[in-house]
């Protein structure tokens, strides 16, 4: 599924991206593309997160890493509309400041 915050991402897409994963696959990461497609990938096992950033040069915005087990992806995270709507705000909003500033922003902080 392709989502892009040039597109009017709407919370609902967002969530059908989150409701995509398992939580107890692995981490993962949340980020967006320099031509603004968002992205929840698995971080390969034994991969750090500054390894990972690095191997995807065209990486412009990303969120703090959604640790194996914890809740953060899958059904239970994507049926969660206040978690959900807070990741949505925070990258619409920092996507107008990071998609014309050169460099990876990293977000660890929902708005």
């Amino acid at each position: 599924m392709h989502m892009n915050l040039n597109n009017a991402l709407s919370p609902e897409d967002l969530a059908q991206l989150f409701a995509q994963q398992r939580d107890k696959d692995e981490s993962h990461i949340l980020w967006v593309s320099e031509s603004g497609e968002v992205r929840l990938d698995r971080l390969p096992a034994g991969m750090e997160e500054d390894e990972f950033e690095k191997c995807v040069p065209t990486m412009r915005v990303r969120l703090r890493t959604y640790r194996q087990g914890k809740g953060y992806v899958g059904k239970k995270a994507a049926a969660d509309r206040d978690f959900i709507g807070r990741v949505h705000q925070t990258l619409t909003e920092h996507w107008r400041v990071a998609r014309s500033n050169p460099g990876v922003h990293y977000l660890d902080r929902y708005c």
